[in-house]
């Protein structure tokens, strides 16, 4: 394993991989664990769900500095972090039941009826950016389905993926249930084809996603993908301009800029663009770099050095093609891999900052015409994951919603997942969804009964 603090630069402890045998012997073991626990009540499954709710809210503190220290997150955030897992937790143990609830559907039988039954194994392979959210968004619901689940996480965060194993056994989940493999991103191909896996689901890039889906399908085993995204973040004339693009600057740095919901191109209508230009750049400017392990900070360092080069070459690339740097645009000059917050101005689709995902704190502001052209130009991407819409004209907004290739759309509040609606994007963004009923649905066998 490979794992370097992205504050100080300097290694940290990290454990061996996982051997071929251990492997061999944990996907074994949760195919076993799986036909117990596919029979045990849904009711005295929500109760170590419960349970890990718990665990979560009593090691908070402990796991935000784990985050801190493997991925740079700053340590409120990583406290967020931590609590919006154990809220996921108790939401899916209080309403599973009515998820997975049979559906009688009246025919020409006697009776006839839907039910939910459990896939098995699911193998996660999930990133670093939310190290316990991205995984836990999956496993309350396919746990509680009755699947068992195996997680290959993120090499940079070993520490996260063992102390969520520890999690779910502290809770009470049987051994197998759900269990932790910490491999090479090379060996995940034979994991994926092991008879024992039924399923496949990814957090990740698009090019992780297109090898995952492919090495699934050989196998014709069910797969979701949540992928890279380039939200759009729409601004009408009527707003107040100072309050959006504070608005703004939060969603466009959200996790240091790190996560693929976070937005990224600014669509601004031209008679406000320059005011919000000004407003957004200040916002941006007055934003807190610094240690993650100080509470004060709102952006830390981001997490590998390759991310930030590859950052900071998609802004000397947007310039080059004739965008204007309003502020930052630079790696800052300390220990870590610390990015300047940026604002690039004049982007155009053409440019990195248009076509491609930015993973980091730097917003690209995009001039329209009017609400028409905005969604042209939001709808102008490869990316379909999310948009938000800032205006005073409800009805246009959520007309506008209905033309937007996107998995969500907010109006007047930035993108978020939320486990009581469905979560996930269209296009290069991937597809399946994640959290609701929707995404409890998405590991089980909808299977129709008929009796005459």
């Amino acid at each position: 394993m490979t794992c370097i603090n992205p504050t100080t630069e300097e290694p940290l402890p990290t454990p061996p991989f996982t051997t071929e045998q251990e492997v061999e012997n944990i996907l074994l073991r949760a195919g076993e664990s799986f036909q117990t626990w596919r029979r045990t009540s849904l009711t005295r499954r929500s109760a170590p769900m419960k349970s890990a709710a718990i665990v979560l809210r009593r090691q908070r503190d402990t796991l935000a500095k784990l985050m801190a220290l493997e991925m740079g997150k700053p340590l409120l955030a990583g406290e967020q972090e931590v609590e919006k897992c154990a809220w996921t937790c108790d939401y899916f143990s209080d309403h599973a039941h009515e998820m997975l609830e049979p559906q009688e559907t009246p025919t020409d039988a006697a009776r006839s009826y839907v039910r939910y039954d459990p896939l098995g194994p699911v193998l996660a392979i999930m990133p670093w950016n939310f190290p316990f959210w991205q995984v836990f968004r999956f496993a309350a619901p396919a746990l509680l389905a009755g699947n068992v689940g195996v997680l290959k996480h993120a090499p940079n965060v070993p520490g996260c993926a063992l102390a969520i194993e520890a999690i779910f056994t502290e809770a009470g989940f049987p051994p197998g249930v759900f269990s932790s493999i910490l491999i090479p991103n090379e060996r995940a191909a034979a994991v994926i084809r092991h008879p024992a896996i039924r399923a496949v689901t990814l957090t990740g890039s698009e090019r992780a996603g297109m090898a995952v889906a492919a090495e699934a399908g050989k196998a014709l085993k069910k797969t979701v993908l949540e992928l890279g995204g380039s939200d759009s973040f729409i601004v009408l004339e009527d707003v107040d301009v100072e309050a959006v693009a504070k608005a703004a600057a939060a969603a466009r740095c959200v996790n240091g800029g790190q996560s693929c919901i976070a937005a990224k191109r600014f669509i601004v209508v031209e008679s406000v663009a320059e005011a919000f230009e000004t407003a957004l750049t200040r916002a941006m400017g007055e934003l807190i770099v610094g240690d993650p392990m100080q509470r004060a900070t709102q952006i830390g360092p981001m997490a590998r050095l390759d991310l930030l080069k590859n950052l900071h070459a998609q802004v000397e690339a947007s310039i080059s093609a004739g965008t204007r740097l309003l502020l930052g645009g630079k790696r800052l000059p300390r220990i870590g891999y610390f990015y300047a917050p940026t604002v690039l101005a004049g982007v155009r689709p053409g440019m990195a900052a248009f076509d491609e995902e930015t993973f980091g704190p730097v917003a690209a502001v995009i001039r329209c015409r009017d609400s028409a052209d905005a969604v042209r130009l939001a709808n102008l991407s490869r990316f379909g994951l999310g948009t938000s819409i800032w205006t005073k004209n409800l009805a246009l907004a959520e007309s506008m919603a209905g033309e937007i290739e996107a998995g969500c759309v907010f109006i007047n509040g930035a993108v978020k997942s939320d486990a009581r609606l469905p979560f996930g994007g269209i296009k290069n963004s991937g597809y399946g969804r994640e959290l609701a009923t929707e995404g409890m649905r998405e590991f089980v066998n909808i299977k129709t009964v008929w009796v005459k």
